[in-house]
């Protein structure tokens, strides 16, 4: 498994579209054909703050979740850094 720190930076890999829904959101990968759904709109906000943030600590901070949650997200865009959906970035500073 990916594993994604703290530290790290990440951003959507360019061929992902994000389409928001009510229970969370759908990720496409336009190269793999893979589909993943976030079921947990935080999720999304983490997502959604990747790109402007300077680690994924960060985007999680920023998307409202507390230190005691960081590892259950910081878990899940490991599973999403797995399946393509996120690549890794410089960090933002």
């Amino acid at each position: 498994m990916t594993a994604v720190t703290p530290e790290s930076a990440w951003r959507l890999h360019p061929q992902v579209s994000v389409r928001p829904e009510a229970f969370g959101a759908l990720l496409y990968h336009f190269g793999t054909r893979r589909l993943s759904f976030l079921k947990d709109r935080t999720l999304l906000a983490v997502v959604e703050h990747l790109p402007d943030a300077a680690s994924a600590r960060d985007a999680c901070q920023s998307a409202g979740v507390a230190e005691e949650q960081l590892p259950r997200y910081l878990g899940a865009l490991g599973t999403l850094a797995e399946s393509l959906m996120l690549v890794e970035r410089e960090a933002v500073q």
